[in-house]
């Protein structure tokens, strides 16, 4: 429940304020031919890439939802949060594409608008607005186990009744990989991506350096298209590897 702007490509290292937890170091990873909400970034060591593109996307995990505390400040995209609206944050989807939110405990759905960054909380894939929380009923408990789908970006319609969604371009350039961890211990590093090769077929760790310390990121899988990478990582989670993303294989 945690937020950050996207000021401008040439933005580098911010601070997020705990809401009642700690700071989040975040830090923009420049990266020429990319707009701001597209830039790759880390936040306390950990990397997110944002996805080119929307199509095909199916997540499912833990939803938050975040209000008055942040009501009025901007957003990732530059809005102004407003907690009456139906918004939604998420650490890697386009900005501004539509997603359809149901919450498995009591199958209410309902679609959301992504024009923020977060939930940097760990198992959680979306933060909600205050309204679209309350819709789906998860005001009162608080987080809710969802499941999100990409519907695409909302077209121009005469009535409420005609609305259809624009599935995003695909700007698909394989082969892609899932990160499963970043390590500070090269061994530890190297054990895991050991294991992973034997189930996955394909592992590697990719050493990078932030703020003077060196971190191990495990990579794994080999994929042709983004939606077969998307698809992998529900095998990555009944595995046991929860929070991985895709990364392109570079």
């Amino acid at each position: 429940m945690h937020r950050f702007v996207w000021l401008v490509v040439c933005l580098a290292l911010i601070w997020l304020p705990g809401c009642g937890g700690p700071a989040y170091k975040v830090e923009v990873i420049k990266t020429p031919g990319l707009k701001g909400t597209q830039q790759p970034y880390e936040v306390n060591g950990q990397r997110y890439n944002p996805l080119p593109s929307a199509a095909g996307f199916v997540q499912d995990g833990v939803a938050s939802w975040y209000g008055k505390d942040f009501h009025g400040r901007k957003t990732s995209n530059g809005e102004i949060y407003d907690m009456y609206a139906m918004t939604a944050a998420h650490k890697t989807l386009p900005m501004n594409v539509h997603v359809k939110v149901t919450n498995l405990s009591n199958q209410r759905s309902t679609v959301v608008r992504v024009n923020d960054r977060g939930p940097f909380v760990d198992k959680r894939i979306i933060d909600l607005s205050y309204s679209a929380a309350k819709e789906l009923g998860v005001v009162g408990p608080g987080t809710a186990p969802v499941r999100v789908e990409a519907l695409g970006y909302r077209e121009p319609a005469t009535s409420s009744a005609n609305i259809t969604y624009r599935q995003p371009d695909s700007y698909e350039v394989g082969p892609f990989m899932v990160q499963v961890g970043a390590f500070t211990v090269s061994e530890n590093a190297q054990r895991l991506a050991a294991q992973l090769k034997d189930r996955f077929g394909a592992a590697k760790v990719v050493e990078a350096w932030v703020h003077g310390k060196q971190f191990y990121r495990v990579r794994a899988g080999r994929y042709d298209t983004l939606a077969q990478a998307t698809d992998a990582l529900s095998q990555f989670a009944s595995g046991g590897y929860h929070n991985c993303f895709v990364v392109a294989a570079n």
